[in-house]
């Protein structure tokens, strides 16, 4: 059945990502896991796979413009692919139980949206501050900096599946700053394909998956997506961003708070011993 509450949160989400740019991850999947009682991993994991269903409808529009940088995109993904990869073996390996996979998503997501808001936030500042400098670094030196940068990247998806937006951009714009702001986002949104493609189905392999949550998703917000990405240019984007990067922070609050009232609770059980 068709649950009308997370056909208007996809519809929600993807308004917001069509006004403002960021990733639905940082949105989506706070959603789930506080409102919708979702496990961590389950919420990333169906995230994941609905993040490259919506992109890749976005990097063909912005393939067909010719406003995808493929040099930074192919150097962002040499260094996300692989650490994904790897990222996912590692959470394999560990096959951490259901509670300490909670606390891991947890506490990954609440530094991942941090980064988020504050990229929302400073981003005009840190880029007054450090463009001229960035603007005269060589192509080796932007090569190195951009996989290395994917390769972040690459781990903080993986298992928050948060960071690929606005993280993503903000990065962009340091490392490439002569390319137009289309090419920015296009290139941002085209990486995103593979890198949440790869994590979705690492994720799907370990069985933290739920194909029909994200059907559901995606049918409120991919109008939800082409509704708000027309009225972006109505909206004035620095108020757009500062109230997002508001509601990040309260939802990462929110999830410590949440993490600071199941540790106790977690650590007596695991040190009561029987009484004889």
């Amino acid at each position: 059945m068709i649950d009308p509450l997370y056909v208007a949160s996809g519809f929600g989400v993807g308004l917001l990502v069509g006004m403002t740019g960021v990733g639905g991850g940082s949105l989506m999947t706070p959603l789930l896991i506080l409102l919708f009682g979702i496990h961590p991993s389950t919420a990333v994991g169906t995230d994941l796979l609905y993040a490259a269903a919506t992109k890749t409808g976005g990097s063909l529009v912005h393939g067909v413009s010719r406003s995808i940088h493929w040099p930074a995109v192919i150097r962002l993904a040499c260094g996300s692919i692989p650490a994904a990869f790897l990222t996912l073996v590692v959470l394999w390996q560990l096959n951490l139980d259901a509670s300490a996979s909670r606390h891991l998503v947890n506490l990954v997501l609440c530094f991942a949206l941090v980064l988020t808001a504050a990229s929302l936030i400073f981003r005009k500042s840190i880029m007054e501050r450090y463009h001229q400098r960035l603007a005269r670094t060589g192509t080796a030196t932007t090569t190195v900096a951009t996989v290395l940068t994917g390769a972040v990247l690459g781990v903080l998806v993986s298992i928050s599946s948060v960071g690929a937006g606005a993280v993503g951009v903000t990065a962009l714009i340091l490392l490439y700053p002569r390319l137009p702001m289309a090419s920015i986002v296009g290139s941002d949104i085209a990486h995103a394909v593979p890198l949440t493609l790869v994590a979705g189905v690492g994720h799907w392999a370990l069985g933290s998956v739920d194909w029909h949550l994200m059907g559901v998703l995606l049918l409120g917000s991919l109008p939800g997506i082409v509704i708000g990405s027309y009225g972006a240019v109505r909206m004035p984007q620095p108020v757009l961003r500062v109230a997002l990067a508001v509601i990040l922070l309260v939802v990462s609050g929110k999830i410590v708070t949440e993490e600071l009232h199941l540790q106790p609770t977690v650590t007596a059980a695991a040190v009561k011993a029987p009484e004889r």
